[in-house]
């Protein structure tokens, strides 16, 4: 796709499309955080999952594809007309309830990976003790038999497939030369080009058999349920990293900026928090992305809430400075991907200011990121939803069934070591190293 391109091209029904919402039992949901998984069939599965709750889908109704400056705007606008053509039956009346859209969308405008809405034809919902089901048809096929549940929810779909052993291979970049690209970017910093510079690195995947992106999801909804699972167009992860939530009002930006790696000892790992909280280097790194999330906020919210110290998320393979930025929605008919589109890139993928460190990511890198650290999420018929940060992710290979980009990234600044900076994105590969294994 051009990456200049001005408008959307939109592959979408010709009439109007109706939209059923009704009440479904979802018995293992409670229990188990893979339950929605377990529902997607293996070609082109779509989720965003949490702790159980959340939306699976598959089919493909309408698909919105931008590109260039612009892109998360375009693909709202096309969004909004696709929804002037829509009937809704909606039963269930809660967030993730009625038409809902996927997206996913490159870092950087200038990348040809551009961005996507993906509108599919059968949604599954949980939130609390709700749980639905939304089916989206044209009109004229609304005089023909309806599926069954049985047949919506594709019982009996094939067995999830393992990948078998899987071969790693330098990227773009080879360590060695990564580490130049890092120390190159320090003494900029320390000349005072910039403050802040985000560098992603990737790491190629062969595996032995086709990747059955189910198996993936499973493992990464088991063991990171703590962050959203997330299913794209062929871009797949767990992020811990919210962009943004908005729902009836209320917003909310997870912010995360200053890692350190888990050593598997709960002691250590208590120490290695502490010193985290008080590290100068990850709190000055941690306090640029929570001024540039914000500054980005502020126009559409008010009753603005920035706590004065970050909490540490501990997670299974990394801990976290972390700050939860909330307000109250004010900007009328600001939607979560208009708000999504005023936050990225955040200082926590990019760096600050923001467009210098995008010019030094591109002059420096080697990498095309295409939609990793991009937004990625979904959005519902009133404009609400829920947007992170594509992080701990691969993109699959849509040529080649066994091959996978690996990517993770770190923040640079004027006191980065660059062989740390290098172990930091080594333990951001472990979750999707992890979800191969099996």
């Amino acid at each position: 796709m051009n990456a200049n391109q001005p408008t959307p091209a939109a592959h979408v029904p010709p009439g109007r499309v109706v939209v059923r919402t009704t009440l479904l039992d979802l018995p293992d949901a409670a229990t188990d955080p893979g339950a929605l998984l377990d529902l997607v069939p293996p070609d082109s599965p779509l989720s965003w999952v949490r702790r159980g709750e959340g939306l699976v889908a598959w089919g493909e109704l309408a698909r919105i594809e931008v590109g260039g400056e612009g892109q998360l705007a375009h693909a709202e606008q096309a969004w909004a007309r696709l929804l002037r053509a829509t009937t809704v039956h909606d039963d269930v009346r809660a967030p993730g309830t009625g038409p809902v859209a996927f997206g996913s969308f490159a870092f950087d405008p200038a990348s040809p990976a551009g961005g996507v809405l993906v509108v599919p034809r059968v949604v599954v919902g949980r939130r609390g003790p709700l749980a639905w089901v939304t089916t989206l048809t044209e009109e004229d096929a609304g005089a023909a038999p309806q599926p069954t549940l049985a047949e919506l929810l594709r019982v009996g779909a094939a067995p999830v497939a393992a990948p078998g052993p899987v071969a790693y291979s330098d990227g773009s970049l080879p360590s060695a030369a990564w580490l130049d690209v890092v120390a190159g970017v320090v003494d900029r910093i320390r000349a005072g080009a910039v403050e802040k510079v985000v560098l992603a690195r990737d790491v190629r995947a062969r595996t032995t058999n086709p990747v059955d992106p189910r198996h993936l999801l499973t493992r990464l909804a088991d063991a990171f349920a703590g962050c959203w699972t997330f299913s794209v167009d062929g871009l797949l992860g767990a992020t811990p990293e919210l962009l943004v939530r908005s729902e009836k009002g209320l917003v909310i930006s997870r912010v995360l900026a200053g890692t350190v790696r888990r050593t598997g000892d709960d002691d250590a790992d208590l120490a290695r928090a502490a010193h985290l909280s008080h590290s100068s280097k990850d709190l000055e790194e941690h306090e640029y992305a929570v001024a540039s999330v914000a500054q980005a906020l502020a126009p559409f919210c008010t009753s603005t809430n920035v706590p004065e110290t970050p909490f540490v998320l501990h997670l299974p393979n990394v801990l976290h400075l972390a700050t939860d930025v909330t307000g109250v929605l004010t900007a009328p008919g600001a939607t979560s991907l208009a708000l999504a589109d005023a936050l990225a890139p955040t200082a926590a993928v990019c760096g600050t200011p923001t467009p210098v460190a995008r010019e030094i990511i591109r002059e420096t890198e080697h990498l095309d990121r295409a939609r990793y650290a991009g937004a990625v999420g979904w959005l519902g018929a009133d404009g609400d939803g829920e947007w992170g940060l594509a992080l701990r992710s691969a993109e699959l290979d849509p040529e080649d069934p066994r091959e996978l980009r690996l990517f993770a990234g770190c923040g640079i600044v004027a006191a980065s070591v660059p062989a740390d900076e290098l172990a930091e994105t080594d333990a951001k590969l472990e979750p999707m190293r992890y979800a191969l294994e099996g």
